[in-house]
């Protein structure tokens, strides 16, 4: 996620690297690389123009104190005006009424059909409402059919109508439905374009006038930058939209999007996605975002994750089985699945200060437990509550059993040993009745 762009802003500060203290002659470089930088990631250059003066205004009234350096200082100094071009703080979602109702809109492939299943997702599993889909776009069939598969797949109503030809028509029965239905939110998944033009516009503000929406999201692909933009500006001036969405923050993204939207429009961004998984939708936080372009991770956001897979009941009894040495392959296939739920690993691990500059020439597939999984699924229950029990003719069979080699076998038993001999050590310290006291 904007790895060209957190690279150049890395380099910009290098020019102040060693220095005793910020002057104008040594932040001209610098201030001068920030821009070139934004306008590199797309940014509108009259943006990334009044962007870097504030910038060198700021740096210019600090003083450098002892404990910090004027590169520490610069990097504080971007963080916090990123942050505040991104919208400042995170922006307020509103999903209240009878039904409330959410209108999504934008451009063909931004991916709107996605991100209705996981805002409808998002809103049953984490804030306990009951959300109806709502599908219509009448020009794409496939978007009908997709949207069909991702309720059935998040367990959601959709209200589909094949036949009807008329869009407003479509959601005023929708609304009907979820009122009888008692569903609290309705999310409706309308049609978009190749490009804008004055019948789709007319289609959405004639849905947006029969059933009043309370917030309307407009839905940008994030990696197509000033496009993205222009295109944000003229839905705005029509639909008057509440929000924005960011998709796609997994791509090739250059960050123009996310960096000039704010700016433009003045509306905030509220959510942003990546993948195609359900689950991989998170609540716009523009500080946390600031973080992660310049390589401050985003531990805040890794521990949210974390706390939404725990299970403290099950966390105990995990405790318990450590203590007791009694970890096993069943165990650890329990928090393979807890990882794998937390998101997108590449993702998870960009959250971690300092690791995700090192992890960006790395493909972390989300694929990287299959050939662990496989080796344990090929094992009998008595063998994964019992690591002790694999014997050499063992290992064999589990080798053929999950198609791996002898040695990948043995490479990860060797691995979970030493695992365990880490648990047993931690437990002399008493490191888990600390990590469970803190917890509570």
């Amino acid at each position: 996620m904007f790895e060209s762009l957190s690279d150049k802003l890395e380099s910009a500060f290098k020019n102040l690297k060693g220095q005793g203290r910020i002057t104008e002659l040594n932040i001209a470089s610098t201030v001068k690389e920030i821009r070139r930088a934004l306008v590199d990631a797309d940014v509108n250059y009259k943006i990334a123009k009044e962007f870097t003066d504030k910038i060198k205004d700021k740096a210019l009234g600090e003083k450098v104190i002892n404990a910090i350096s004027p590169g520490q200082l610069m990097t504080k100094i971007v963080k916090d005006e990123l942050a505040e071009l991104m919208g400042g703080k995170e922006s307020s979602f509103n999903a209240k009424g009878s039904p409330a109702v959410i209108l999504i809109a934008g451009l063909q492939g931004s991916g709107k059909t996605t991100f209705s299943g996981k805002l409808a997702n998002y809103l049953k599993t984490k804030k306990g409402l009951s959300p109806m889909l709502v599908a219509a776009d009448i020009y794409r069939p496939a978007a009908m059919e997709q949207l069909k598969i991702l309720g059935e797949q998040i367990g959601v109503d959709v209200h589909v109508e094949e036949e009807n030809k008329n869009a407003v028509s479509i959601v005023q029965n929708a609304v009907k439905e979820a009122k009888s239905k008692n569903k609290n939110v309705v999310i409706i998944d309308t049609a978009g374009r190749l490009a804008i033009d004055e019948a789709m516009m007319t289609e959405v503000a004639n849905i947006k006038n029969a059933v009043n929406p309370n917030e309307i999201l407009f839905v940008v692909d994030s990696m197509t930058g000033q496009d993205a933009v222009n295109t944000a500006k003229a839905f705005n001036d029509r639909l008057d939209f509440s929000g924005v969405v960011l998709t796609k923050l997994d791509g090739d993204t250059r960050g123009g999007a996310a960096l000039s939207i704010k700016y433009t429009v003045n509306k905030p961004i509220k959510f942003a996605s990546s993948g195609e998984k359900m689950e991989t939708l998170d609540v716009f936080y523009p500080e946390r975002m600031a973080q992660r372009i310049l390589g401050m991770g985003d531990i805040t956001s890794l521990v949210e994750k974390a706390q939404e897979q725990f299970d403290e009941e099950q966390a105990k009894k995990l405790e318990s089985k450590i203590r007791k040495n009694k970890f096993d392959f069943a165990d650890f296939k329990q928090q393979l699945e807890q990882i794998k739920k937390m998101g997108n690993l590449k993702d998870l691990m960009g959250m971690i200060p300092g690791v995700g500059k090192q992890m960006k020439d790395i493909d972390i597939s989300d694929d990287s437990f299959k050939g662990i999984e496989a080796m344990i699924n090929s094992m009998t229950p008595a063998e994964r509550a019992d690591p002790d029990l694999i014997d050499s003719s063992r290992r064999k069979r589990i080798a053929q059993g999950s198609g791996k080699d002898i040695s990948e076998v043995n490479a990860f038993m060797k691995q979970f040993e030493q695992m365990r001999d880490m648990m047993k050590n931690m437990n002399k310290m008493n490191m888990f009745g600390k990590m469970m006291g803190m917890k509570r």
